[in-house]
């Protein structure tokens, strides 16, 4: 596919995890793939991943709660790959604790990067969109926006999310842009062992714990997440906007 027939996707903390799994999807779906992280030099292995597929890929350093660093960032992908119309807000981060353990830090950094980091690079790349007269928004939420136990700012900014994303859905449907959300439940991740460890917990019982409350009797992998990403940002999706799917291996409480 040449340049000019490509669309060109953004996907942002790709440089491991569900990032990278859904760069590495986008990228077999025919998309020219911008792969975003904190740092650059950590997508490499991404944008290798990707290459090796006979996808294109191109690897962007960006702090997404900076609105100077995203808009410059997105102006390189646009001069480097074409405009960008699919976006993927992935970029997260974890500040667990119980509330009156939280700092003012604990909660401004999980904002800023899941909530004002999804605000900016929306707001960066949609004008290309508009242009286009095509887009897609997939943000990453959460099954903790249902609330869970020592997250208070994690569930806030997921919740905030599916909030956001319906909101976009409403005020960018006429310009053909489509904006849509997944909730992951338990997804086998850096992240998630993180967690493991905070709990002091080995990461095998972790898992093996979750999947026993999960229906499908199994935690999720990257890849079941960015099946999710892939529907939403595809070509025949463009009557599906303003949605929350919850990738979780079954029904939540």
């Amino acid at each position: 596919m040449a340049r000019s027939e490509q669309r060109v996707a953004v996907v942002t903390g790709a440089a491991r995890g569900i990032g990278a799994a859904t760069a590495v999807r986008l990228a077999a779906e025919g998309r020219a793939v911008a792969v975003l992280d904190l740092d650059e030099a950590a997508c490499a292995g991404t944008v290798e991943r990707v290459r090796a597929g006979g996808g294109t890929a191109f690897a962007v350093g960006a702090d997404v709660s900076d609105t100077e660093a995203v808009t410059a960032a997105v102006a390189r992908v646009a001069d480097a790959l074409g405009p960008p119309v699919v976006l993927v807000n992935n970029a997260g981060v974890l500040r667990d604790n119980l509330l009156f353990r939280m700092t003012d830090s604990d909660w401004d950094t999980v904002l800023g990067v899941h909530l004002r980091g999804a605000f900016l690079m929306a707001r960066a790349c949609q004008k290309h969109m508009v242009d286009a007269g095509f887009g897609r928004i997939v943000n990453l939420s959460s099954s903790s926006a249902l609330g869970n136990r020592g997250q208070a700012n994690y569930s806030a900014a997921k919740a905030g999310l599916q909030g956001f994303t319906k909101t976009l859905a409403i005020e960018l449907g006429k310009f053909g842009i489509t904006a849509n959300a997944v909730a992951p439940g338990f997804i086998a991740t850096d992240m998630t062992a993180s967690t493991a460890a905070r709990v002091g917990v080995g990461f095998d019982d972790f898992q093996a714990a979750a999947a026993d409350r999960i229906p499908v009797r199994r935690v999720g992998r990257p890849e079941d997440v960015a099946n999710a990403v892939a529907f939403f940002t595809g070509e025949d999706a463009g009557f599906v906007s303003g949605q929350v799917l919850y990738v979780a291996g079954g029904p939540l409480d």
